[in-house]
């Protein structure tokens, strides 16, 4: 089943992001076949990173939390919220 994370970063983290991006992309790319779509959320400039969204298929609920907490982001801190919820492609058709 897919599942969407939307992830919104602390205030003040940017330096956090970027210190954990190498990892966090060796992460992304470790599990690059369960991946849907992931990228980051932009401020409204366009500019900066302020937070992730990403949809992955995982088993269920509990595995959807434990790749969550696996990403580095997530282990150094850098997000302030985590939305999980599981997701249903529409459009395009498969």
């Amino acid at each position: 089943m897919l599942y969407m994370f939307h992830c919104t970063d602390k205030a003040g983290a940017s330096q956090l992001r970027v210190d954990n991006r190498p990892a966090h992309l060796a992460y992304l790319e470790s599990n690059a076949d369960r991946i849907f779509v992931a990228g980051p959320l932009l401020s409204d400039d366009g500019q900066g990173m302020v937070g992730s969204l990403l949809i992955v298929d995982c088993a269920d609920e509990a595995a959807a939390k434990a790749f969550a907490d696996g990403d580095p982001y997530a282990k150094a801190g850098l997000f302030e919220t985590v939305e999980i919820r599981a997701w249903r492609r529409v459009y395009p058709k498969a």
